[in-house]
């Protein structure tokens, strides 16, 4: 409860008056002893403790009803933001979440969740009078004093954007604008509590807390959380994009919301260059993964467009946006010795008629000239490398190329990056090493994105090779040992498997797992040219560089030019053409516990104003003052019927005197 006019609560010792004016008239009468009285005080002995208690009730009544009246005059107000306190506040951050996820509508609201905290706030601060408001939103993390809460709605700094939260960032961006504020203040943070843009794993809340704890005087922490149920809602999600000579191939995935249930189709719309096509998905449940392939105008170079289906409870995730450059073939560089096992390496990586594929061979002493950026993947089939080969190795793979090396057959006397091969061992008589266990979601491996497994189990060898070194496995042979690996640097990956395509070893040149092996790593190492026209609002490759310029080029929604840096979208940044996309993070629904909470809020205290189906109700806080108002008149109505004095009842006759 707080008090807008709090001096007046001064008055409440207005309700020791009655009292003192009580404790006066006991004292102005003077006790006289008269024989003929203890008659009377005797007979009315009995009912001497209801008249006192009757009379401390009327008493009681009195002094509530001015306390009452007191309070009234305060004008308390009620708020879960607010909590209790007697004294006024000057100052309110709000920290706004504008991440994509608040443009939810709840259950059948006509309203995003955002909107609702911005009439919930706007409301609170009505109440608080002169109370001063400082937003500080997620989208730009700075400062900005509102000199109205009655305009918050219509300021481009509290409209809803496609990027990601940062409440780490968020609450130490307050703490440091707080550090220069006096007087007394408190922190709103209001949000969908959506886990991934709370990051309660993060180190830095640590550093956030110490510096709230750091402050002369310690805000007040209030938590507006908007959870409970939402409307129907499904999201299109792009998952990377690869130009393949004149078509365009598009990893795609299809959300539901987590109560839909049972099979529904849903209109997709591809807008490509102008020109829009539709077609209907089946979901069969709440999620569809898929590739599709967009045929490109001939004798286009570059262009754009977007995917897009229905409105519905969110329209932040309703598009996925993609952009594309000249088509350029996939290279890959194979280092080998002639023979069997070049030979199938080189069908793998540009099988005939299989793409826009170019490969060719060196001869181990010629690596180091021959590495070039241009190259997708390296397939090393050599003893690993030193000297200047290791070195342009290295740097292809800081650039975000992909490397896959084979065994070299022999004992490994060079490591590279401390990673190496055992010696050769081989299979006992009559027996096989067989590829057992491998990671079906992640890795060369893994099921195509309709679910379809690869045939790893086929693969048999007489002879093997194990990596060894600080590698991820991803696949192993029946007795445990790792027959693939995978070491990230920076942005390129190595990958070591186990055997070669040379029917002495194993019978990988059978294409069932080498070709889907090679063609997915090769895929990945060419990814990065088609990332330069790819990203992530929010991403390094989103940020201007010095003398840039940022224009949104397509007409999809109701663009905000003030808010162009927070919007997905195909953006014109200086002379790139850049599709931007909504953060990942932004499609997972995980809800922050109220454990993860309490420790990414240790120490501070904060109350939790959960507003979970209270979606219709646009208040924080509501006045209470004509409850005491109320009260003053129940206390003065019982004191008067206190008051009353009682009907008077003949007395009987004695009984002498009847006679």
């Amino acid at each position: 409860m707080l008090f807008l006019s709090p001096a007046l609560l001064w008055f409440v010792a207005a309700a020791a008056v009655p009292i003192a004016i009580h404790l006066i008239n006991r004292r102005r009468h003077k006790t006289i002893q008269w024989a003929a009285m203890q008659f009377l005080l005797k007979a009315s002995r009995e009912s001497r403790g209801k008249k006192k208690l009757r009379h401390i009730l009327i008493l009681t009544c009195r002094a509530l009803g001015v306390a009452a009246l007191a309070l009234a005059a305060a004008r308390p107000i009620v708020s879960g933001l607010m909590g209790w306190g007697g004294g006024s506040i000057d100052t309110v951050v709000l920290l706004l979440d504008r991440s994509a996820s608040m443009e939810i509508k709840p259950g059948d609201g006509l309203e995003s969740r955002r909107e609702i905290v911005i009439k919930k706030v706007r409301d609170a601060m009505a109440a608080l009078g002169a109370a001063r408001l400082v937003l500080i939103d997620s989208a730009s993390n700075k400062p900005q004093e509102i000199p109205s809460p009655d305009i918050l709605a219509e300021l481009s700094s509290t409209a809803g954007t496609d990027t990601s939260a940062d409440f780490p960032t968020l609450l130490a961006r307050a703490a440091e604008f707080l550090a220069e504020t006096p007087g007394r203040s408190e922190v709103w943070l209001a949000s969908d509590l959506q886990s991934s843009n709370w990051r309660p794993d993060d180190e830095r809340w640590s550093a956030a807390r110490a510096s709230l704890a750091a402050l002369p005087q310690k805000p007040a922490i209030r938590v507006l959380s908007l959870t409970g149920p939402t409307a129907a809602n499904a999201s299109v999600r792009l998952l990377g994009s690869r130009r393949s000579g004149d078509e365009l191939l598009i990893d795609l995935e299809v959300l539901r919301s987590g109560e839909a249930r049972g099979t529904t189709s849903i209109p997709l719309t591809t807008h490509l260059n102008g020109t829009r096509t539709t077609e209907n998905l089946t979901l069969p449940g709440q999620s569809l993964r898929f590739q599709k392939r967009i045929t490109l105008p001939s004798g286009t170079d570059t262009g754009h467009g977007w995917l897009s289906i229905p409105a519905d409870g969110n329209p932040r995730d309703n598009a996925a946006f993609f952009a594309y450059g000249p088509a350029r073939p996939s290279k890959s560089l194979i280092v080998a010795p002639t023979g069997e096992s070049a030979d199938y390496l080189a069908l793998a990586a540009a099988p005939p008629g299989f793409g826009n594929f170019e490969t060719r061979r060196v001869d181990p002493a010629e690596a180091a000239p021959a590495i070039a950026p241009d190259l997708a993947t390296i397939l090393w089939a050599a003893p690993l490398p030193s000297g200047p080969a290791a070195d342009a190795l290295q740097g292809f793979l800081n650039s975000g190329g992909h490397v896959l090396f084979f065994p070299p057959g022999t004992s490994s006397t060079t490591a590279f990056n401390e990673l190496l091969w055992a010696d050769p061992t081989e299979a006992p008589a009559g027996k096989f090493f067989i590829l057992a266990d491998w990671n079906r979601n992640d890795g060369p491996l893994r099921d195509g994105i309709d679910g379809t497994p690869i045939a790893a189990n086929r693969l048999k060898a007489i002879r093997r090779q194990i990596p060894q070194g600080d590698a991820t496995p991803l696949a192993s042979w029946e007795d445990g040992e790792p027959a693939i690996t995978r070491r990230i640097f920076d942005h390129g990956t190595a990958w070591f498997i186990g055997s070669i395509p040379d029917y002495s070893w194993s019978n990988l040149g059978d294409a069932d797992v080498l070709l889907p092996v090679v063609q997915r790593i090769i895929a990945a190492g060419s990814d990065r040219f088609d990332a330069s026209h790819l990203a992530n609002l929010g991403s390094p490759t989103d940020r201007l560089l010095p003398g840039e310029t940022r224009r949104r080029i397509d007409d999809y929604g109701n663009p905000d030019p003030a808010n162009t840096q927070y919007e997905a979208g195909i953006h014109l940044i200086g002379v790139r053409v850049l599709a931007l996309n909504r953060p990942p993070q932004e499609d997972t629904p995980e809800i922050l516990t109220r454990e993860a909470l309490d420790s990414v809020l240790d120490g501070t205290k904060y109350t939790l104003l959960d507003q979970a189906g209270q979606a219709d109700d646009s208040t924080l806080s509501r006045d209470v003052w004509r409850a005491f108002l109320v009260a003053v008149l129940f206390f003065l109505l019982s004191e008067a019927l206190l008051c009353l004095p009682k009907k008077s009842q003949p007395e009987a006759l004695p009984a002498k005197m009847a006679a």
